[in-house]
């Protein structure tokens, strides 16, 4: 079963971080979903890969 995961962030730099850490880490370009005008990151991963996203998204401070 698949998790969507959705943070937003201040800046467009976090936005930047947060996708380079996503890929270093294996996930997939297309799991990846980024709307610059929200600055909404939206992650589908297995709900097994939850904790790991969710602290690598929690790293970089989002603000929602």
């Amino acid at each position: 079963m698949s998790k969507t995961i959705i943070r937003a962030y201040a800046s467009d730099e976090a936005l930047k971080n947060v996708e380079e850490d996503l890929i270093a880490t294996g996930i997939e370009q297309e799991q990846i979903l980024i709307d610059k005008d929200t600055r909404r990151v939206r992650v589908v991963v297995p709900a097994t890969a939850e904790p790991e996203i969710v602290e690598i998204l929690e790293r970089h401070k989002p603000v929602g």
